[in-house]
């Protein structure tokens, strides 16, 4: 389990250092077709569904863990 938490928190040291050096490296995601954004007229309401973002994400996470757990 420990493992886990240190490849995990390497991850997102990774990530981190990339998004800092490189800002625009991740501008395309949440950005995906079927993400669903709201704004009302008037400006005040915003909502964000990033339903294919999270799709992905989960299929992508899943296919890893299954990789990298197995034994």
């Amino acid at each position: 389990m420990a493992k886990i938490f240190i490849i995990l928190g390497l991850i997102i040291l990774a990530i981190g250092i990339i998004l800092m050096l490189f800002p625009n490296a991740f501008g395309w995601f949440g950005k995906m077709p079927g993400d669903v954004a709201y704004r009302s007229d008037s400006g005040n309401v915003r909502v964000y569904f990033p339903i294919v973002t999270m799709i992905i994400i989960s299929i992508v996470g899943s296919i890893l863990l299954n990789l990298f757990m197995r034994r």
